[in-house]
């Protein structure tokens, strides 16, 4: 597991995306992207990609095979089903939300009561560009530019859980 990553939101291509995230251009942004991606990832790494890698088109897909390691794409809301074949061109394989050691990942924050439900300790997610914006602390935001465009690993991910169910414990 320590050689598992999250990341969300790459909007690639997209050029109101990338002044919105303070990027001068799109090709910069999807570069500054890819640069700090390959610095974290190796290629034998599993990433989930959790949705939204462009903007509702294939024409960036080509980029995701810049990008290290075994790519997971969970489908966002801006990933269009008649684009998944092309996508797989890309990555090695796309589904929508799954179960992954006792985590939602998803791409939309799902409703809390499907961790009791489930026996989940919370959601892994991304879609919301603004991490201020989880009210629960059973939810983790991989947003690209909540995690500064870098990949955050898994065991970081878990720890943040770990202290959040040590501290309501204390």
């Amino acid at each position: 597991m320590s050689n598992v990553f999250h990341i969300g939101c790459l909007h690639l291509g997209h050029s109101k995306c990338a002044e919105f995230r303070g990027f001068p251009s799109s090709e910069e942004h999807d570069e500054n992207l890819i640069e700090r991606w390959n610095s974290v990832v190796n290629k034998r790494a599993k990433v989930f990609i959790h949705g939204d890698i462009s903007m509702e088109n294939s024409r960036h897909y080509h980029l995701l095979d810049r990008l290290l390691g075994d790519k997971h794409v969970i489908l966002g809301n801006h990933d269009r089903p008649q684009d998944v074949a092309k996508l797989l061109e890309h990555v090695d394989r796309v589904s929508g939300p799954i179960k992954y050691n006792g985590f939602w990942l998803t791409h939309i924050p799902v409703h809390p009561s499907e961790f009791e439900y489930r026996g989940l300790i919370g959601n892994i997610h991304a879609h919301i560009h603004d991490r201020k914006l989880d009210v629960n602390d059973q939810y983790f935001n991989v947003d690209a530019q909540e995690v500064n465009y870098f990949p955050m690993p898994f065991k970081t991910i878990e720890e943040f859980f770990k202290l959040k169910q040590t501290s309501k414990c204390q």
